[in-house]
């Protein structure tokens, strides 16, 4: 699997944070008459949700690395008991 890069602006962001920031450029999308003006907000908002699918991605990955190594230790320990 392709390893998810982060802009370094971004590493230190929740997923919350960058939720609220796509949010506002949502609603300030929705307010937004003329059309060219709004391009720039458009792609700052693209940008943003792959930044944050990449952060998902990176913070369910670590998760599932952590679930791995419990289950491992358990599972090594029970065959000792055993």
């Amino acid at each position: 699997m392709k390893d998810k890069i982060l802009p370094p602006e971004y590493d230190n962001v929740s997923l919350e944070e960058l939720t609220e920031k796509a949010n506002k450029l949502i609603e300030t999308l929705e307010k937004e008459i003329d059309l060219n003006s709004s391009v720039k907000n458009y792609q700052e908002l693209l940008k943003l949700n792959n930044i944050i699918e990449k952060k998902f991605q990176n913070n369910l990955r670590s998760i599932s690395d952590k679930k791995k190594k419990k289950i491992k230790k358990i599972t090594e320990k029970n065959e000792k008991t055993a």
